[in-house]
């Protein structure tokens, strides 16, 4: 069974929060203030906090650049994983992603089914790599950010998660870009 193994040391990874809507503002935005404030209490850096529309070129251009910062390990969106016409945030995951993480949209609609029922079909909650960055995309509800961090991301994102967690792997995230002589 999962455990925390507290001779571990626990190491803080530096998180973007990108919230995906045409309407919220930083005074409205509960899910991505939630988010943040997650993050934040689990021991993380918010390395970055930005409301984009719901645009799969401009959300594109926004991930690319925090794939390629240093600084950023994980990027975490909330909102656009609907099916309406404007909800286009795995179609920009798509355009990025080198790896999916296929366990982790599974994983979130099985949480989340045990909550809402047959609705959590309509979520299409997304996870992969990209230049050695973990991309997740939850819904834009506060209660989805809740589910997604508190049942999945922040076990996966602790170093000292047995028997395995993302964060253990990340030095191996950009192994098949090194030269093979």
């Amino acid at each position: 069974m999962a455990r925390l193994d507290e001779t571990r040391p626990f190491i803080p990874v530096n998180i973007a929060v990108l919230t995906v809507s045409d309407t919220r503002t930083l005074d409205n935005d509960t899910s991505g203030a939630t988010l943040v404030e997650r993050v934040a209490k689990a021991g993380h850096h918010v390395a970055a906090r930005v409301i984009e529309k719901d645009d799969a070129g401009l959300i594109e251009v926004l991930l690319r650049r925090w794939i390629a910062d240093p600084e950023i390990d994980v990027v975490i969106t909330t909102g656009g994983t609907g099916i309406t016409g404007r909800d286009v945030t795995p179609e920009a995951f798509d355009r990025v992603l080198e790896k999916r993480i296929e366990g982790f949209g599974e994983l979130f609609r099985m949480l989340s089914f045990q909550k809402i029922g047959t609705s959590t079909m309509q979520s299409r909650a997304i996870g992969g790599v990209a230049g050695g960055t973990y991309l997740f995309a939850l819904p834009g509800s506060t209660g989805a950010v809740k589910d997604g961090w508190d049942d999945i991301l922040v076990s996966q994102l602790d170093n000292r998660h047995r028997p395995c967690n993302l964060v253990e792997l990340m030095p191996r995230l950009q192994e098949h870009l090194k030269s093979t002589v």
